[in-house]
């Protein structure tokens, strides 16, 4: 009852923010409507003309007329033009100003008039969001990338984070999986932990929001808070990677900072209308599928294994029995049943979005709302989301600003679990199993194999699904005190209502004991208060500025869950039928307190400086080690003003940066990790066979010392502008080391405790980043341009108190001097050609192949990634072909590893059509040996940790606008059609579904564990603007 309690709840705070947000959108409304009644202005000139791109002459609409002196203004429409009447006489002064244009004054003497606006390439990046503050990038000391969310919208990812891959140099992302709406693997300049967090912070409108997965059913897939928001609400997305970017941030900041601006309207805007459609279809690629052996070809395989092995061969006429077992008929006879069929299927994938957005003079306000739905591949998984955005900001007068940012969504998420391990996953339950055994019997009743579920009963049913309510936002003041003074206050939250359902009936293992049900209710509620004032002077051809500010920020976690087993029948699914009935809950909290500044200094805007320092109080750390300290120090120096270079006309640009400082870390702990834990439930009886009685017993033992992780990271780049800014470069290397770690250190077993989370350990990453950007083209009717990122990571554990096993098997091992997500494996060399027998490497040199012969061969880390794109634009035609690769990574194929085992797990295992190469005859050369159990024994096999480097085009959009000669007529200010392909090319060496495949868990990486390839697509869509 609990549950239902819950979620009422939660709906009663949903329902409360809809009316707050409604009751602020008649107030900030009705100021505009107000605003927009002007009295009549005395005529004494009627002024018309046209606003256009100086070179290509195409019309630009939306340009602002401005009438010098005065608050007369118009906008220019669909056609470029516009005509407003002044009480002035000709000649009058304009001021035109256009984004991504140089604004401009010109007087005009005679009416019409065309006014040309030159382009600025600096423009539309010169503004770059940081820590508390905007700057423009050419003053920028720190490392920032700025991704603009429309170069990426139409790639069919439900998460933005996941759009950003190959997007930003130094930040690696992977999709990890084809399931929608699930989480992503990302490292901004590498991993600075072992059992801490290695996620950025992201930080939403000034809102510190959740991305960590709040599951609580058993599942191999975590999913993302993230996907609940609507890409198409952002405005930009800025990336800080160094720390004097990430150093504001403090505690936080060690795996970078994502900054998301969402969209807001313009002060002085006539109401503006964007609609956005798309409808696709999205597929396994038929090359990425697993290839697997026939019912005829595993019969073969399995029978030579048995004569390999002197036993007798089971694919044999059925009225041959020996020691009992009749044969099961000759290898030629078996049929081939598809499992894969039930699995896969041809997705569906739409998308909708609906925005406004416009102001008055003191009024500005944008509305969104969106729907998204995309079905996976692999039945029966599939997401879908509707959203909700709501922007105001009103000028209460001429020093104070208040505003508000509210996101509201609900996702719903048909879930399963698609990878191998534990009963109800997907792949088992069709690729797993030999061909040769039927799905259903003769009766039509679905078959079970291998204690292996049917895959008929799984796709057929949805045995797992969830609703994620979800909402972001804040309120703000800005108060000018003086000109040069001003002070911000904001108060956001971050509430998300997640609810996991799972009901397994009677056909499936899970719910052979009459059904099994669970519900799950977690509730997370981030509440954050922040008060910044900052100070900003210029004297002469000194500029300087000060900022200082506060943050207290408390996060709690809730959940209460409640499991029934034991059903009347299938048609009851409610846990209140189930005879029997548990329950359990849980509540955790943490919370920060935060003080923080920063001084910048710049002298004739050609040498920089920059001090930052932040303190955190955490209650997660020990009373000894409570606060934290997070200072950094940078410079910037634009060479190209220096007299000796301002004759070279080719240079535009030409800036070196340098900075150092240190960022914590205390993401991935629990709450209450220094402090002495007991828990209850640990019932006892005081009599033999009395009656049980409550119990407590130690959970977690103390660590008063507990502290921060913290990371000291060394960053210098160098910014080239070529030829006006038509090409522009930027390097950057960096040296990041990480001391204290956060670590699961082992206890003797007679202290009562298996480990004890302390500080111990040291991480290095060093690398460099490479980002170029040109306009390769530019003439009229006819542009192209190129932007080229690629970087390398280069990840070493210096330091742990011994070698650390992960994953089943012990396959990835931590061990001192090698790279995180490092593989520990036999190392096969080759297979006799004469023999058929796999030769490994014997490494301590004993004459034996034994697990001390295992050896670290590799790391998932890639040795380049990045990615490139090429935009053109002709006319009213664009294309965008858009790539992604990595290059010098490895990926344990464990798939791979199940399906090759020789024949050895005879009708409990398939056999993939790789197992056909295997050696037959003196003198064949191939690395599949010969079928004997000797062979097979050792499934940590080099052989499987396969090159997964790929070259992906990751997207290709090809789009046309309508003329606005056409559109202008209808009062469109823009009508777009596109296509766009995903995925449509893959080159790779690796042999599995996907070389982005990935389990994701923790340290567990680069491990792909059967989830669904990333699927290709083709989507149609148009963008319209009234």
């Amino acid at each position: 009852m609990q549950n239902y309690e819950k979620a009422i709840q939660s709906f009663c705070v949903i329902a409360l923010y809809k009316k707050i947000i409604l009751s602020l959108l008649v107030i900030f409304t009705s100021g505009y409507i107000q605003a927009q009644v002007q009295t009549k202005p005395l005529i004494n000139a009627t002024l018309s003309g046209k606003v256009v791109d100086a070179q290509t002459k195409e019309p630009l609409p939306g340009a602002l007329v401005q009438l010098e002196g005065v608050t007369h203004n118009a906008q220019t429409d669909a056609a470029g033009r516009f005509n407003f009447v002044t009480g002035q006489k000709l000649p009058v002064t304009l001021i035109i100003s256009y984004l991504g244009y140089q604004k401009l004054r010109i007087v005009a003497t005679t009416t019409p008039i065309t006014i040309e606006l030159q382009e600025d390439r600096r423009q539309l990046s010169d503004v770059v969001v940081v820590g508390y503050a905007t700057q423009n990038r050419k003053d920028l000391i720190g490392s920032v990338s700025k991704i603009n969310p429309t170069d990426v919208k139409t790639i069919p990812e439900v998460s933005f984070d996941a759009q950003l891959q190959g997007k930003a140099a130094g930040v690696q992302i992977s999709s990890n999986t084809g399931v929608p709406g699930s989480d992503i693997f990302i490292r901004v300049r590498g991993a600075t932990s072992i059992n801490a967090s290695n996620d950025p912070l992201y930080v939403i409108d000034g809102v510190f929001v959740n991305n960590v997965s709040l599951q609580n059913i058993s599942q191999d897939r975590g999913t993302s808070p993230l996907a609940d928001l609507n890409p198409a609400d952002i405005e930009s997305i800025e990336i800080l990677k160094d720390a004097t970017a990430t150093a504001i941030y403090g505690s936080r900041g060690a795996n970078g900072v994502v900054i998301v601006t969402t969209k807001r309207g313009n002060y002085r805007q006539k109401p503006s209308i964007s609609f956005n459609a798309s409808e696709g279809l999205g597929w396994a690629p038929a090359d990425r599928v697993w290839k697997t052996t026939t019912g005829e070809q595993h019969a073969i395989l399995v029978n030579e294994y048995s004569r390999n092995s002197g036993l007798p061969e089971p694919f044999r006429p059925s009225n041959q029995i020996i020691n009992n077992v009749p044969g099961r008929g000759l290898p030629q006879d078996q049929p081939t049943f598809d499992r894969m069929s039930f699995l896969n299927r041809t997705a569906n994938l739409r998308n909708y979005d609906l925005s406004v957005n416009g102001g008055s003079e003191k009024t500005r306000y944008y509305l969104g709302a969106g729907f998204t739905d995309q079905e996976s591949i692999w039945k029966p998984m599939g997401f879908d989301r509707a959203s909700f955005k709501v922007n105001l900001d009103q000028k209460l007068n001429d020093k104070i600003t208040i505003g508000t940012s509210n996101s509201l969504s609900k996702s719903y998420r048909d879930q399963a679990r698609p990878a191998n391990g534990g009963n109800g996953t997907l792949l088992q339950a069709s690729l797993n199993i030999p061909t040769y055994l039927p799905i259903f019997a003769a009766d039509g009743s679905p078959l079970r194999w291998v204690n292996f579920d049917n895959i008929a009963v799984l796709t057929n049913t949805v045995n797992l699904w969830s609703n994620s309510y979800h909402y972001v936002g804040n309120v703000y003041l800005d108060y000018d005190i003086t000109p040069k003074i001003k002070f911000r206050s904001t108060f956001g939250a971050d509430y998300n209502n997640y609810e996991e359902n799972e009901y397994w009936d009677t056909r499936t293992i899970l719910g052979a004991s009459g059904g099994r049900g669970t519900q799950s209710i977690t509730q997370s509620t981030t509440v954050i208060n922040e008060q910044t004032l900052s100070y900003r002077n210029q004297l002469k051809e000194h500029s300087f500025g000060v900022l200082i500010g506060n943050t207290l920020q408390s996060a709690e976690i809730k959940n209460v869950s409640a499991t029934g087993t034991n059903f009347p029948n299938n048609s009851y699914t409610q846990i209140s039928s189930a005879a029997i009935q548990t329950a359990s809950q849980f509540t955790t909290n943490s919370t920060l307190a935060s003080f923080f500044s920063r001084a910048d200094y710049n002298f004739k805007r050609k040498y920089f400086f920059e001090f930052t320092i932040r303190a955190d109080g955490s209650s997660r750390f020990g009373e000894n080690n409570r606060w934290g300290y997070f200072p950094s120090v940078g410079g910037a120096w634009r060479i190209h003003e220096e007299n000796f270079l301002k004759d070279l006309s080719t240079l535009s640009n030409l800036k070196l940066r340098v900075s150092y400082g240190t960022t914590g870390n205390q993401g991935g702990i629990n709450d209450f990790a220094s402090n002495g834990l007991w828990t209850g439930g640990f019932g006892y009886a005081d009599a033999l066979g009395g009656a049980e009685l409550p119990g407590t017993a130690p959970l977690q033992i103390a660590n008063p010392n507990l502290k921060w992780e913290t990371t000291s990271q060394f960053s210098t780049g160098l910014d080239i502008g070529l030829l006006n800014d038509r090409i522009n470069i930027e390097f950057n290397y960096y040296n990041k080391y990480t001391r204290d770690a956060l670590l699961l250190v082992a206890t003797p077993a007679t202290s009562g405790f298996s480990s004890y989370i302390t500080n111990f350990g040291e991480i290095g990453n060093k690398g460099f980043e490479l980002g170029i950007n040109s306009t390769n083209v530019k003439i009229k009717n006819f542009t192209w341009k190129t932007d080229l990122n690629l970087a390398q990571n280069k990840n070493t554990i210096e330091r742990i108190p011994a070698d650390i096993p992960f994953a089943g098997r012990d396959l990835i091992r931590l061990q001192q001097g090698k790279e995180l997500y490092s593989y520990w494996l036999y190392k096969q060399l080759y297979v006799d050609s004469n023999t058929g027998d796999a030769v490994f490497d014997d490494f301590n040199k004993d004459g034996r192949i034994t697990a001390d012969d295992r050896q670290i061969l590799g790391s998932t880390w890639p040795k380049l990634f990045g990615g490139i794109t090429n935009n053109f634009n002709y006319k009213t035609f664009d294309l965008g072909v858009f790539f992604t690769f990595s290059y010098g990574n490895n990926l344990w194929n464990h798939n791979r590893m199940l399906g090759e085992t020789g024949g050895t797990l005879d009708a409990n295992r398939i056999l993939l059509a790789s197992q056909l190469n295997r050696w037959t005859s003196p003198g064949q050369v191939t690395d599949v040996p010969k079928l004997t159990a000797a062979n097979y024994a050792r499934q940590e096999n080099s052989r499987f940790f396969e090159d997964a480097s790929f070259l992906r085009l990751r997207s290709l959009t090809l789009g046309y606008t309508l003329p606005k000669t056409l559109t202008a007529r209808a009062k469109i200010d823009q009508l777009r059609f596109y296509v766009t392909g995903n995925n449509l090319l893959l080159f790779t060496k690796y042999t599995g579904a996907d070389p982005e495949s990935n389990l994701g868990t923790g340290n567990i990486q680069g491990y792909d564990y059967g989830t669904p390839p990333q699927p290709r697509t083709v989507q149609f869509g148009l963008n319209l603007t009234l």
